[in-house]
């Protein structure tokens, strides 16, 4: 039978190979839930114009 220590050597190896696998891709899925809640249609360069006109307009009225 192998010594205690050993055993925890490899428990602490395969608790930090978990880790290194998880937090990765953890943070990819957030990243992506992220990405995807922000999407918003693409607008061509007139469209963005009078986005922004609107804007300031609603600034000015204040």
């Amino acid at each position: 039978m192998a010594p205690p220590v050993l055993f925890a050597q490899a428990g602490m190896f395969v608790l930090f190979l978990l880790l290194a696998i998880a937090i990765p891709v953890g943070l990819w899925l957030l990243l992506e839930a992220e990405t995807e809640a922000d999407k918003q249609p693409q607008q061509d360069w007139e469209a963005a114009e009078r986005a922004a006109r609107r804007d300031t307009r609603d600034d000015d009225r204040r």
